[in-house]
């Protein structure tokens, strides 16, 4: 079976970190781009980052630019979002994704994406 399982969320504080893990099971992640979504409630799922198959180019959206870092390591089939200097409206569920095609083509395009984590809840909050 296919899939793909986020962990490492949780409570945090305002200014707090987390990283999340984005863990592949059933294929390889070697030839996919992947995704870092959230989804707040009421909201529409919003892209975040996203990261080339090799891992050599990552884009972020102006709203976590400076604050989260994505990275990957094939080996260990995982991608990760290191979440730093947290925010409440940081506050949702969030869900990697993964596409296996180039990653400019996808990057925040939900609707162009293979296959799906269940997503993580991070909430921050004092």
């Amino acid at each position: 079976q296919l899939q793909l399982v986020e962990s490492g969320g949780g409570l945090v504080q305002p200014g707090g970190s987390l990283r999340l893990s984005c863990a592949a099971s059933g294929f390889t992640l070697d030839y996919y781009a992947i995704g870092w979504f959230r989804q707040a409630p009421g909201k529409e799922r919003e892209g975040l980052s996203c990261i080339s198959s090799s891992g050599g180019s990552t884009d972020y959206v102006d709203s976590v630019k400076g604050r989260f870092t994505i990275s990957r390591d094939n080996a260990k089939n995982t991608v990760y979002l290191q979440m730093n200097s947290l925010k409440p409206e940081d506050t949702a569920v969030y869900y990697c994704a993964a596409a296996r095609t180039y990653w400019k083509d996808v990057c925040y395009v939900k609707e162009k994406y293979d296959y799906w984590g269940q997503g993580t809840q991070v909430t921050v909050s004092s």
